[in-house]
């Protein structure tokens, strides 16, 4: 258990990570015209902490067979609380992309080591419930951040306080793991087989020429590139601002609502630890990916109505977008919305968005972790998991969420994602089979 809760502090740097740049990004473009005038720096802030995470994902799995389990996160704790303090000590946005680089990098890294390595020590019987503590601090590291974020909204400096405390959790997980032994599993492989001399790219060749890994990535890939084409990005990066456009433009209010999408995360990855073992994992993710479809479709039919049933405007209502304007708006104690507007449908929005996450956390949200640290022989554990590990950590969907906002609005937006959710239903389906108990491997 400690173990798990040591390593499983990896959910806890991305749920942060994911929770806190939300609201920050809220304040980052009140400080910074350049931010606030164009979407795509905006987008490029949020998202360039993905783009870390692909690249610390494909060199994560070489590492961990290289050096190990421990000595992989380890190397990410490090490269997280530098990137924290970058973030932290900025005096512009181009700084901030840079910190979010090496947050990402060791997210990507972590991000398939930590189950991997919670995996390796764990009983069979209880195995997907100890991977799944990897899920719940996650969660638990969304929900901290939105207290974090409600905390310093009206601190000076906020936003660099939210950032800069993200270094807080690494420096303790790097404490942790110093008192932790290697993966026994890996330690044997070593023992066994020898250095783990192999190159990145002669590896790669390895595993995708074996039959049974091959196979296993058909099934691994499909259930991460499921996990990020339900959209689950933009609701946990942007969910402060999905609120605004639902119609709450206040910033606390925005975060405040966050907080029941995060709960409600929790409550679902929670459910997942209880049933996992039990149900197994390829049941729960279609349960969850039916429910995901469903959701989106209520949602984007939610949008649309509140865009059809915004109040009439009248003269002076429609104002142009600069500080003066939304300073003196502000000074008058006036509601200032830069995204939506006020609607009688917001409340039914909030409701099926809870909803959604419920549908989302206990299968498809925790699931593919678990099902990618199983189906791999041990020689291809850590390049498996890593392959599997860049096509989860997918730039294009947290990179065009507020252009496909302004393209498509809120309600075609949803929509498109109840689509690709819908082919990731018809792929988890065919190509994923149950792994659930120690037999499963000889069915794969």
């Amino acid at each position: 258990m400690l173990l798990a809760f040591s390593a499983g502090i990896r959910g806890l740097l991305f749920g942060y990570d994911t929770g806190v740049i939300s609201g920050a990004s809220l304040y980052i473009r009140d400080d910074f015209e350049a931010v606030e005038k164009h979407t795509w720096l905006q987008e490029t802030i949020v998202s360039m902490a993905v783009a870390g995470a692909i690249i610390g994902g494909a060199f994560g799995g070489w590492m961990n067979d290289k050096f190990g389990r421990k000595k992989s996160i380890l190397f990410a704790d490090i490269l997280f609380i530098t990137g924290s303090l970058v973030m932290a000590l900025v005096l512009n946005p181009w700084v901030i992309i840079v910190g979010r680089i090496f947050v990402g990098l060791g997210v990507g890294i972590v991000s398939m080591t930590s189950p991997l390595y919670i995996f390796e020590a764990s009983p069979a019987r209880i195995r997907g419930a100890l991977v799944s503590t990897n899920g719940l601090l996650l969660t638990g590291g969304q929900f901290l951040s939105y207290l974090i974020n409600l905390a310093f909204a009206k601190t000076r400096g906020n936003w660099r306080w939210m950032l800069g405390v993200a270094g807080v959790s690494p420096l303790v997980q790097f404490i942790l793991m110093c008192f932790l032994p290697e993966s026994s599993r890996w330690l044997y492989r070593q023992e066994t087989e020898g250095s783990m001399g192999d190159g990145v790219f002669s590896k790669l060749k390895s595993a995708w020429s074996n039959k049974v890994v091959r196979r296993g990535l058909y099934a691994g890939i499909t259930v991460q590139v499921a996990q990020q084409f339900v959209g689950i990005n933009t609701v946990m990066y942007y969910s402060p601002t999905i609120m605004q456009l639902a119609g709450f433009a206040s910033n606390r209010t925005a975060l405040a609502l966050s907080l029941i999408t995060t709960c409600l995360n929790s409550f679902g990855t929670i459910l997942s630890m209880l049933f996992v073992d039990r149900f197994g994992r390829r049941r729960l993710m279609i349960v969850s990916m039916i429910g995901i479809i469903s959701c989106l479709i209520v949602l984007s039919i939610m949008f649309f109505q509140a865009s059809v049933h915004t109040p009439p405007y009248k003269p002076g209502e429609c104002l142009t977008v600069d500080t003066v304007t939304r300073g003196t708006c502000r000074a008058q104690n006036r509601t200032w919305y830069t995204y939506g507007c006020p609607s009688k449908f917001g409340i039914f929005t909030v409701l099926h968005l809870g909803l959604y996450i419920l549908s989302y956390a206990p299968g498809i949200g925790t699931v593919p972790w678990i099902v990618n640290s199983d189906i791999y022989p041990l020689r291809f554990r850590g390049t498996g998991g890593g392959i599997a590990v860049v096509s989860n950590w997918n730039l294009i969907v947290s990179e065009t969420f507020l252009t496909l906002t302004e393209t498509l609005g809120s309600a075609g937006r949803f929509l498109l994602f109840a689509g690709f959710s819908t082919v990731g239903l018809v792929a988890i389906f065919f190509l994923v089979l149950e792994t659930k108990g120690e037999g499963a491997r000889k069915r794969i």
